[in-house]
């Protein structure tokens, strides 16, 4: 099973030319569907049924993983077996009868903007670590990117001269997103007294970077905001894809267009954006609910 794993992932990388983080996910969904099966007993892909895989999603719904993430993992479970179906490596795609359940809409955690505000002025500016923290923290509430997005921007993205970054999301795709002008000045603080700090005479491309002068990663920076979100006190379960939905709700809230909102973030689909009308009608029933005198 590792042998066709290995093959199907270099066909994903390859020939779909996926991601790294969507190769990624792959790889710790098939590790998990293979060690159950092997758990089960099985460890000849040929004799795997619907049952087996239906067991398998059951296992995940009863260790607490959320709904998408299960959908997730049956979609890789299904490009897999197709995958190997039609190289000629199974007999059968058993997974083209099973349909992927449906989802039930999960309205994501945002924060007000007197959360993200004080999230926002947490940092300490009279350390190196703070002036590239506050830098972060406004670029990303600015701009509603992706985790990913912030972290791999180079020196070259930046045009602070136009008020615009220039960022590659999901599928490689660049998209330009405007900066206002708290991050610009964040920015450029970082830029000017913190950045050569961190670079300690080496070179390196990347905009933000570590004590050591490597290029920031996802955990670090999410270490980072969990720093933060404590120093502000907000008891909220606060992810660095919170800020991203915190930009998207605060614009529409503010009268943005949603098709707008929508290229800003880089969604392919609007239902992806749609969802973020639906915080809003959910905040708008909590209001009338609380100020309403017959709620």
């Amino acid at each position: 099973m590792e042998e066709f794993i290995r093959e199907f992932m270099d066909y994903l990388s390859v020939e779909r030319g996926l991601s790294k983080n969507t190769l990624e996910s792959y790889g710790r969904d098939l590790a998990k569907y293979t060690v159950y099966l092997k758990k089960d007993g099985i460890t000849d892909l040929n004799k795997v049924k619907r049952p087996e895989i239906q067991n398998f999603l059951m296992s995940l719904k009863d260790s607490k993983l959320n709904a998408s993430s299960i959908a997730r993992n049956l979609v890789a479970i299904k490009v897999f077996h197709r995958y190997l179906a039609g190289q000629r490596l199974l007999k059968e795609d058993v997974t083209s009868v099973i349909e992927t359940p449906k989802l039930w809409k999960t309205l994501p955690d945002v924060l007000d903007e007197k959360e993200v505000e004080a999230i926002l002025v947490s940092p300490n500016s009279r350390l190196k670590q703070g002036i590239r923290d506050k830098a972060m923290l406004e670029l990303m509430y600015a701009t509603g990117m992706r985790v990913s997005e912030l972290v791999n921007l180079n020196m070259t993205d930046l045009h602070m001269d136009m008020g615009f970054v220039k960022c590659l999301g999901k599928g490689q795709k660049e998209r330009i997103i405007p900066v206002g002008s708290k991050a610009k000045e964040a920015i450029q603080k970082y830029l000017e007294k913190a950045r050569p700090r961190f670079l300690k005479n080496k070179g390196s491309d990347a905009l933000f970077l570590t004590r050591l002068g490597k290029p920031m990663s996802r955990q670090t920076f999410w270490m980072v905001i969990k720093h933060y979100v404590r120093d502000a006190r907000i008891k909220k379960r606060v992810t660095p894809h919170t800020l991203r939905h915190s930009f998207a709700t605060h614009l529409l809230q503010n009268g943005a267009d949603l098709r707008i909102v929508q290229e800003l973030l880089g969604h392919v689909n609007i239902s992806t954006t749609q969802i973020y009308t639906h915080i809003n009608k959910e905040r708008l029933k909590q209001i009338h609910q609380k100020f309403h005198p017959r709620p």
